[in-house]
């Protein structure tokens, strides 16, 4: 598993790694069923310390992206990716509304924006093929 995360970045090394993970599974880079370095060995293949990747996992675990298994490891959850719920709808919706509020007022038209994300959801479809 390819991972590069930019160490100089505003946004947390943990939220970094774990939008990586859910984008490689997203893509299908990571395949239900798959196995995930250890926590030990995924650290020390990207310089970060170890419970930054602990604590990444346990999110996506209990987001339901990855089953840990003490005797199996880590892999990506076999039954594949959790459905969209309503409380994840919910939480969909406060996570873009400061990022669509921001572009309303840096004049973004709302056209523009649905091309933006448009243009990033056709992106990932078609590392999806």
């Amino acid at each position: 598993m390819l991972l590069s995360l930019d160490l100089e970045s505003d946004m947390p090394i943990y939220l970094q790694l774990k939008n990586k993970i859910i984008e490689g599974i997203a893509v299908s880079d990571l395949k239900a069923g798959e196995r995930l370095p250890s926590v030990r060995q995924l650290a020390g293949d990207l310089g970060i310390n170890l419970h930054t990747v602990n604590k990444t996992y346990n999110i996506l675990k209990q987001e339901g992206y990855i089953l840990v298994h003490r005797q199996k490891g880590v892999m990506v959850n076999p039954a594949g990716a959790p459905k969209a719920t309503q409380p994840y709808i919910q939480h969909l919706n406060k996570e873009l509304r400061p990022m669509i509020v921001e572009a309303f007022c840096r004049g973004i038209k709302e056209d523009e924006f649905h091309k933006i994300c448009s243009d990033l959801y056709q992106q990932l479809d078609s590392l999806n093929q």
